[in-house]
């Protein structure tokens, strides 16, 4: 408890190798936390990111800790819970182009044809709809990443998107590219 002030002190004061010694102390526990909470939706990697975004907090808000452990686990707490919302999300949208349909992805291996005709239904969706279809499907750009760059809400462009599949779905259909059984 002392150590733990001590080391609060210092990293207030701007102190790069009391940061160290607070991530060496804690690192197993904050990872701990964040595997339980995110464990099989995540990797390594990503749990590895979201600990790091723990300390990184630290450091930005140092002055507002008062007990170093509680506030390091409140906050690994967050940061996983906040990042598995985010991965629900982003799996509920992937989900959902199937959700209306008996199209399985399994059943989607696609002719060139099919790539030709898909390219054609979305050049039909228009901007900014295009736009949006093409980053999050395949350039695989989060919803929030979408919605910073086009200044739009996550909602309006969650909204987009399941717009713009259901256009897609009516089109394909129409053209019987994929028939609906």
């Amino acid at each position: 408890m002392i150590v733990d002030k001590l080391l609060l002190t210092s990293v207030r004061r701007g102190n790069e190798h009391a940061l160290q010694q607070v991530i060496d102390k804690y690192a197993a526990y904050v990872c701990t936390i964040i595997h339980n909470i995110v464990g099989k939706y995540m990797t390594h990697e990503d749990i590895e990111e979201t600990a790091s975004d723990v300390f990184y907090a630290l450091w930005d808000n140092a002055e507002n800790v008062q007990n170093l452990k509680s506030w390091i686990g409140a906050t690994a707490r967050n940061k996983a819970k906040n990042k598995l919302r985010k991965v629900r999300d982003e799996l509920s949208l992937n989900d959902d182009i199937f959700a209306d349909s008996k199209i399985q992805p399994e059943d989607m291996l696609i002719s060139d044809y099919e790539k030709e005709t898909m390219k054609e239904a979305i050049l039909l969706l228009g901007s900014p709809d295009r736009e949006i279809f093409t980053q999050h499907y395949y350039q695989s750009r989060t919803v929030a990443t979408i919605a910073q760059k086009t200044g739009m809400s996550e909602s309006a462009i969650k909204q987009r998107l399941v717009r713009g599949r259901k256009k897609l779905k009516t089109f394909l259909i129409n053209k019987e590219v994929f028939v609906n059984e």
